[in-house]
């Protein structure tokens, strides 16, 4: 699959990406559409604490949400790209809604659907998600474009006991190295084993 040309005044996400992620073998993650599935998967030691949708476009946040509700000791990562928010943008107000306290939300907006031919989303034409998020009630939320925000971000997402809207500005290039599983039942099978144990 092509991806943009590359504009080297934004950030590369392969080279930020494990900075801003650090150890994520504490949070049940959800990835969404290949890109933020890719990025996560490529860096992760254990795939066990991963629930990666893939190609489910919209799905991410809802089912982040959900998993937030349900697993209230545990923190949940939301890993997703712009094109997928854009498509489930209610979703923010129901997060906004509810507000669960161990839900961390990392967007990794390089303004196009990277996975349908790299038309250009809504946040090349200036719709800011950051804006969005604050207007739908999420406190914490931060824009990251150059590298010396990247730790602080970081810092933001690990913080336990407060939700939090991170979007990360990146360049058209593509995402980690890392192969998904299709099967969405294999996927989601595996998931339930790590999480509550075979039944």
């Amino acid at each position: 699959m092509p991806y943009a040309t590359i504009d080297n005044s934004r950030l590369d996400r392969r080279e930020v990406m494990p900075q801003l992620l650090g150890d994520i073998s504490n949070f049940l993650i959800v990835g969404g559409i290949a890109g933020g599935s890719k990025d996560v998967g490529a860096h992760a030691k254990d795939t066990s604490n991963l629930f990666l949708l893939g190609g489910a476009m919209g799905g991410a946040a809802m089912t982040a949400l959900g998993l937030a509700l349900v697993q209230t000791n545990r923190q949940v990562l939301l890993v997703t790209g712009d094109g997928e928010l854009l498509m489930g943008l209610g979703s923010l107000a129901t997060i906004g809604a509810r507000l669960p306290k161990n839900l961390s939300i990392l967007v990794v907006d390089n303004g196009i659907y990277g996975s349908t031919g790299d038309q250009a989303t809504h946040t090349e034409f200036g719709i800011d998600l950051t804006v969005v998020a604050q207007g739908c009630g999420i406190p914490n939320t931060m824009l990251v474009t150059k590298k010396d925000q990247v730790a602080e971000a970081s810092k933001l997402l690990h913080q336990a006991d407060t939700p939090c809207f991170i979007v990360l500005k990146v360049h058209g290039g593509p995402p980690g190295k890392f192969k998904l599983n299709q099967h969405a039942e294999e996927c989601k099978l595996e998931f339930r084993r790590a999480l509550l144990g075979k039944r």
